[in-house]
């Protein structure tokens, strides 16, 4: 264990602007290869057809909706070690990531058994057309044997965000991309293996990654975070812990996406073609949230580390200093989405149905942009604080009572076109982003005050 790694939290406390940036740089290059990779593979599905694309934005629900578990607990994680090492309790931060890893183990086997006995089902639920169906369950039923190493590699990546380590995972990240990017072309097109050639490619770059993991955390003992588990103590409070702040984010997660999947069945009202240019409009969306996303996530662990420094004010700053950044970055990439849609659009797809649907969804949500940057960041501070309810709220908020509703009500009963479904998306944006910057707002100066009074 190297001494720098011992002084990383002084570090961050001592420098948050350039903490964010080495946090949220490395986070940022691994998701733009993983980005990269997720357009180079709707390319390589749209030469298939308009139904595979259509069968793959089925399944993006789904997939977000397993993965999404992971993610919420490993955000219960990773606010949690980085709050004992902020405290300098790094004893509490190893059985924290102890228990991360036996709960992987635990939810892989359960999301894993439970995709495969009800994958026909499923697609029936969510409206599929018969000609879909097979497609999607093609595609379903490959990836679902992989689950275990997505989950896996989710809370492996959570552990050593926890502790401010973003480069290894990385790396890892763009190997397994790299793979992946290979792959695709020969088990769609040269083993002639169409969509199940993709899930194909998936799995093995996701298997590989998690080797990646298990050697770097166990075998080599590279991280600052250390195991051992012959002396592992099951710790019921600590698992509160986690839950407090990972279930709330779980929640949150899982009504996202089962409003994706409401969506999916409104659209297909449209034809299968509107189900297949929301799901690029969406990959579209990911090249702007991917830098948000980097930001939000590495500000999980700076909010933890200075919250357990005590370091309240530095917190709102770094807010402040990411809000900023997010803004000119939600600017730039509405401009350019607005004004290049047609041309980008036309990389992927050649339905006229699905270009012109897909290019008026971008020019539509692009405005909400500036709206998001402050509802996902500010959700992130909420977790990295250990307060994992408000982001809920505000997810609920924005699905459950706003978005669902409203295009229920244009589509259904008022008879509206499609682009009310695009207006109710915009709607719930600003409104959760204007909520979640007064509620953090106030929240973060009552904590400052308190601190102050004690202090004195």
């Amino acid at each position: 264990m190297t001494e720098k790694k011992k002084n990383i939290v002084d570090d961050f406390v001592q420098n948050p602007h350039r903490a964010l940036w080495k946090l949220s740089v490395p986070l940022m290059f691994g998701m733009a290869v993983q980005t990269i990779y997720s357009i180079v593979d709707m390319i390589f599905i749209g030469r298939i057809g308009g139904d595979a694309i259509a069968a793959l934005s089925f399944n993006m629900p789904l997939l977000f909706f397993a993965t999404g578990i992971t993610f919420g607990l490993g955000a219960g994680v990773t606010s949690v070690i980085s709050r004992f090492l902020g405290s300098k309790n790094k004893n509490a931060a190893d059985k924290t990531a102890e228990h991360a890893v036996f709960m992987g183990i635990f939810m892989a086997v359960v999301i894993t058994i439970m995709g495969l006995l009800l994958r026909y089902s499923i697609f029936e639920f969510l409206g599929a057309p018969p000609d879909i169906i097979s497609l999607a369950v093609d595609y379903f039923s490959i990836i679902t044997i992989g689950f275990v190493f997505n989950i896996m590699n989710v809370f492996f990546r959570s552990i050593l965000a926890g502790e401010g380590d973003t480069v290894a995972p990385i790396r890892f990240l763009i190997t397994g991309t790299i793979l992946n990017i290979i792959l695709d072309p020969i088990f769609i097109f040269t083993f002639n293996l169409g969509v199940q050639g993709a899930a194909l490619a998936t799995i093995l770059s996701q298997f590989l990654v998690m080797i990646l993991f298990i050697n770097y955390l166990f075998h080599r003992e590279k991280s600052y975070i250390q195991f051992r588990f012959r002396q592992f103590s099951f710790s019921m409070p600590l698992l509160k812990e986690i839950f407090r702040i990972g279930i709330p984010a779980s929640m949150a997660m899982l009504i996202m996406s089962l409003g994706g999947m409401v969506f999916n069945r409104l659209l297909i009202l449209f034809g299968s073609e509107a189900v297949a240019a929301y799901g690029l409009g969406r990959n579209l969306d990911q090249i702007f949230t991917l830098p948000i996303m980097s930001m939000a996530n590495g500000i999980v662990t700076l909010a933890g580390m200075f919250y357990g420094a005590g370091e309240y004010e530095k917190i709102r700053k770094t807010w402040y200093y990411s809000l900023s950044r997010g803004f000119y970055i939600a600017v730039l990439s509405g401009l350019l989405f607005y004004i290049g849609a047609p041309y980008i659009y036309r990389i992927f797809s050649q339905d006229p149905k699905i270009l012109k649907i897909s290019i008026q969804y971008t020019r539509l949500i692009v405005f909400s942009y500036p709206f998001i940057v402050v509802s996902m960041i500010s959700g992130r501070v909420f977790q990295g604080l250990g307060k994992g309810l408000p982001g809920l709220l505000l997810t609920s908020l924005r699905v459950v009572l706003i978005s669902l509703p409203l295009a229920v009500m244009f589509v259904i009963y008022m008879e509206k076109p499609i682009e009310f479904i695009w207006y109710s998306l915009m709607l719930s944006s600003f409104s959760a982003g204007i909520i979640a910057l007064i509620w953090l707002h106030r929240k973060l100066i009552a904590t400052e005050k308190a601190f102050s009074r004690i202090v004195v």
